[in-house]
């Protein structure tokens, strides 16, 4: 089977032009011949305006059809535009992946008066007040939809939390009182800020059963209405993880083990993310924040960095079968919540650290690929993917060895299988120039072994025993391949 890739087709500053899911569908047959068999794909929900990145979540059953908040479309375009996008990319043999925001709302159409106490936001556990009255965007009717696909209002006793009291006009965390209220168990919600159940807008409350049958309508008509092929799932760190293991488990025993998810679960801390995977019976992927951080740090230490450590705490070492590795995302590029954006000198290191490893499901960034314009402007880095995504799907395969003994110069081989009997080489530096003995297999001996990158041009022999001595430049990386006349 050939290895899998998923690529993460957006990022922040995308041009608000409504055009995105045509240049998706007009996209796609050039990402299958790339070897991308999964796409993420940005949030496809009516949000808070049209230029709502789609994190302002609004209306879930609003797909780019009715005119809410001032416009039909979403940035990226109609609910017809997202449906040719998602079956362009099936006819591709591409997996379509919804991204999912289920932690809050946003723009409720109408305000309503309840009781509230407000909580140090450093420590959402400690109460600041008594309990008081305040005016909160809580009542979301959708008269834009006129009721289609789905009649269920919002009300304050829906949530938990919400941030601004129009009444007075003062913004806060605002706890909403009431019978079986209060943030989710803390067992159930990362433990940052005391409870971490609160994040922004309107906070879902996850232990009321109208919410959870809602969720539930909703899954059923909008996978059964798109197609999609899985989610990628928002925020999930705020989100009563109870909840998210049952959802999942009842998505996948209805559409199949096939049906793909994975989490936003923002936390690097190893013994987090454990604890995270079991109380969720490992029933969907992770991102690999650790794998992130790590990256991150090695790019702004440059030699300083010890890349024998790369690996250390992450999920894609310690959980192999549960890890989506990547190198950034949209949260992570310049100007954004969680800036730390890996420096351009180490970028094609840390795409090889991820699509030339055989564990973890690699997440290419749409912004790395395509590169990011205006006041954040990023440079290109598709024509190095692009030639790390062939050897992915080449010579990524069979026994893997690690080389992973010198501080500023790590290296790996891969010695094929019956199916793909070539053989790969990678060295991966942060320093000066360094070569490095490693096996590729007796059956190469007297063979010549060439840069596939091109960033080195003198060739290396491979010896009798199977060993070559390769090289690497300062401060870079080489993929060594068999030389093909």
């Amino acid at each position: 089977m050939t290895n899998e890739t998923l690529m993460q087709y957006f990022e922040w500053y995308l041009p608000n032009d409504g055009k995105h899911w045509k240049r998706l569908a007009a996209d796609a047959s050039h990402l299958a011949q790339k070897g991308i068999t999964k796409i993420w794909m940005p949030p496809a929900f009516k949000a808070t305006h049209d230029g709502d990145v789609g994190y302002g979540v609004y209306d879930l059953f609003d797909l780019g059809e009715f005119n809410q908040k001032g416009t039909v479309r979403t940035k990226y375009g109609t609910k017809a535009d997202y449906l040719e996008a998602i079956s362009a990319l099936k006819n591709n043999g591409i997996e379509p992946l919804a991204d999912v925001i289920l932690n809050h709302k946003a723009a409720a159409d109408h305000t309503e008066t309840f009781k509230v106490v407000e909580v140090a936001p450093e420590d959402r556990t400690k109460v600041l007040s008594q309990p008081f009255e305040i005016e909160g965007w809580t009542n979301f009717t959708f008269e834009g939809r006129h009721r289609a696909y789905n009649d269920f209002e919002w009300h304050w006793y829906h949530f938990t939390g919400t941030d601004y009291d129009v009444r007075t006009g003062k913004t806060g965390i605002f706890q909403i009182q009431g019978d079986n209220k209060g943030w989710a168990n803390q067992d159930l919600v990362d433990g940052e800020n005391g409870n971490y159940d609160y994040l922004m807008y309107a906070d879902l409350d996850f232990k009321h059963p109208e919410v959870i049958k809602n969720i539930y309508d909703w899954a059923d008509w909008f996978v059964e209405t798109t197609g999609v092929k899985g989610f990628r799932l928002d925020a999930i760190k705020h989100i009563d993880s109870f909840f998210m293991g049952n959802f999942i488990r009842d998505m996948k025993a209805k559409y199949g083990n096939s049906f793909y998810v994975f989490g936003e679960f923002w936390n690097g801390d190893e013994k987090s993310n454990n604890d995270y995977l079991a109380s969720t019976d490992y029933r969907f992927d992770l991102v690999d924040v650790r794998l992130h951080q790590n990256l991150f740090e090695a790019s702004k230490a440059k030699e300083a960095y010890d890349l024998r450590q790369i690996f250390e705490q992450t999920l894609v070492k310690n959980h192999p079968d549960s890890a989506v590795t990547f190198v950034d995302n949209h949260d992570t590029q310049r100007g954004q919540a969680l800036e730390s954006t890996i420096e351009e000198w180490f970028k094609p290191a840390a795409y090889a650290l991820i699509l030339l490893r055989q564990t973890g499901l690699p997440c290419i960034f749409y912004g790395d690929y395509y590169g990011i314009s205006g006041q954040f402007a990023q440079e290109s880095f598709q024509t190095v993917i692009d030639k790390l995504l062939e050897l992915r799907k080449n010579a990524v395969y069979g026994q893997e060895l690690d080389y992973f003994d010198q501080a500023n110069c790590i290296g790996w081989t891969c010695l094929g299988d019956d199916k793909h009997p070539t053989a790969l080489a990678v060295l991966i530096n942060n320093s000066k120039a360094t070569p490095k003995r490693m096996f590729v297999g007796e059956k190469w001996a007297g063979k010549l072994f060439t840069d596939a990158l091109g960033n080195q041009t003198e060739h290396v022999q491979i010896d009798e025993q199977g060993y070559g001595d390769f090289l690497v430049g300062e401060k870079s990386i080489s993929t060594w391949i068999p030389l093909t006349k």
